[in-house]
């Protein structure tokens, strides 16, 4: 008698140090099955799949707890091609296809067919000659079942995405006894028609017995190919549903869910004015990773505009593209003047300031003292913290074009950035590169406050530091905004804390502004704008739809 499950991962937690990523998590995959596995980032989706798969991340820092079972049989894989060997396969987000190979060369890779020669019989295996037409056959076999008429013999360099997805999936198929298949956010580059053919041949694939994890963000492509669906959220188990019993809304709610008290209790408010600070039309960013395809919105003097998303979906190419860290294209306006993109220096001269996600590699020098970071890019922007003349007896002497630091103003100003942020050091001139994260990332913050700027973005500004720090970072953000009237964008992967402290948030799926929402707005309504889809719009086709 069969077993029930191809798949039982149960009871499955995992830490990395005394942070815990996984915790009493279990999933279950019948065979024939499409399971979609649910959650935000960091909810613990590619934790699970990194136990699944035996990745070394795991076995090399003390593996997990719980067990993992194939077929109902006890299994310890030890690595991915241990997983390969065991019937477990992926389909990659990132293609793992070799561009100067034939698609049958790709699909039989590692697997090829051989057959013997005059030369191997005498001298090994090793020489035998590949057998083109054997595997001409069965990558013709592996395309024909994911409806893909290209020439077998056609090379991956120059090849549509879409096509290159499906090659992927035909070179799993061709693998033999293969019962399990990972689906990781296949559709994430494929237009609507090739996402639509991508699920019917998912549900060619379960029909033949292999079964299917499908990971995807895509509320409205669950619904549609999968037949239950596990849901992580903050790398716990939240939920288990026949797709049939449940609804878009609700998957939405359980995705996102409350994550508890906010850090921070930020009073919350209409914009406070009708005037537009930032203007931004048709806005196209090349950030790998975070492109934005055509955003257009305004942010209104004096309010906190939270911009949130899944990682990748191009919220963190907005600030990027606006201060010309990327190449950028579009309508930017900050109080009415236009900005010139392309010009960083121009950008910074018009009165914004950023705080980079990216505090090691743009936001600090880690060699330098504390004091030199906070005030280098206000002195190589405006010139401040320098002196052109010095004091000789009674008599000020210029040096121009001769400029030496102004190192008294400069201690000042840092002295008063360590107190108002809290930076926790022995001094300023202590290098940056000593301090921990938190406190660096306090540093990039004073950095940009010290350029007194009109208009601020921070972008992911609590990102790898403690609770303690975040509230602080966070109540510097609401002070500035509401004691001094600084217009905020703050970027960031931490709905909740969006939500403490914006006066509204906008969501962007896809390189594209899906919709600003009110911080108050409920869970469901979050779950659908990072999903892509507007809620208001899904409310009109009737909330219960599938």
């Amino acid at each position: 008698m069969s077993a029930e499950f191809v798949l039982e991962m149960k009871n499955i937690t995992k830490r990395y140090g005394e942070n815990t990523v996984l915790s009493d998590v279990s999933l279950s995959v019948r065979p024939g099955e499409i399971h979609a596995l649910l959650g935000e980032n960091g909810a613990g989706k590619s934790t699970l799949m990194n136990v699944l798969f035996g990745m070394p991340v795991i076995h090399a820092t003390g593996g997990f707890e719980g067990k993992v079972l194939l077929n109902g049989e006890l299994t310890h894989v030890m690595s991915p091609h241990d997983a390969m060997q065991k019937g477990i396969g992926m389909v990659h987000q990132e293609f793992m296809l070799l561009p100067g190979f034939t698609v049958t060369e790709n699909i039989k890779l590692n697997r090829e067919i051989t057959r013997r020669n005059p030369i191997s019989r005498f001298m090994g295996k090793n020489l035998e000659t590949l057998d083109e037409k054997s595997m001409s056959i069965d990558a013709r076999r592996a395309l024909d079942s994911v409806g893909m008429n290209i020439d077998e013999y056609t090379k991956i360099h120059g090849m549509p995405v879409g096509y290159m997805q499906f090659v992927e999936i035909a070179r799993e198929i061709d693998k033999k006894g293969v019962k399990l298949l990972v689906f990781d956010e296949p559709t994430a580059v494929l237009t609507e028609s090739e996402a639509k053919q991508l699920i019917s041949v998912m549900k060619q694939i379960a029909q033949s017995g292999i079964a299917i994890i499908f990971i995807t963000h895509r509320l409205d492509e669950v619904a549609a190919a999968a037949d239950s669906i596990t849901i992580l959220r903050d790398g716990k188990l939240a939920a288990v549903r026949e797709t049939k019993n449940t609804s878009i809304v609700e998957l939405a709610e359980l995705m996102i869910g409350r994550k508890g008290e906010a850090v921070v209790e930020a009073d919350k408010r209409t914009p406070p004015s009708d005037e537009v600070a930032l203007k931004v039309e048709n806005l196209y960013v090349d950030m790998a990773g975070e492109e934005v395809k055509g955003i257009s919105f305004d942010v209104y003097k004096g309010e906190i505009l939270g911009i949130g998303g899944l990682a990748g979906q191009g919220k963190l190419g907005i600030p990027n593209g606006i201060m010309s860290l990327y190449d950028a294209h579009g309508s930017v306006e900050l109080f009415g003047k236009r900005i010139v993109l392309g010009d960083a220096g121009a950008v910074l001269k018009s009165g914004i300031a950023m705080v980079s996600e990216d505090r090691k590699g743009v936001g600090l020098l880690l060699d330098q003292s504390i004091e030199d970071n906070i005030v280098f890019t206000a002195m190589q922007i405006y010139g401040e913290y320098l002196k052109k003349e010095v004091n000789i007896g009674s008599v000020r002497i210029p040096i121009a074009p001769i400029t030496i630091k102004d190192q008294k103003k400069i201690r000042e100003v840092a002295l008063q950035m360590i107190k108002d942020l809290d930076i926790r050091c022995f001094g300023p001139t202590q290098h940056t590169g000593t301090l921990s994260g938190g406190n660096q990332q306090k540093v990039c913050i004073a950095r940009a406050l010290a350029m007194h700027p009109k208009f601020l973005f921070v972008s992911e500004p609590t990102r790898g530091i403690d609770i303690g720090a975040k509230k602080l970072v966070l109540e510097t953000l609401v002070k500035l905004n509401r004691e001094q009237g600084m217009t905020v964008v703050m970027v960031s992967s931490e709905l909740q804390e969006l939500r403490s402290v914006c006066d509204r948030i906008a969501i962007v799926s896809e390189g594209k502004l899906v919709d600003i929402l009110d911080p108050n707005a409920s869970d469901a309504d979050f779950g659908l704008a990072m999903s892509g889809i507007k809620p208001s719009e899904h409310k009109e086709k009737g909330d219960g739809e599938q």
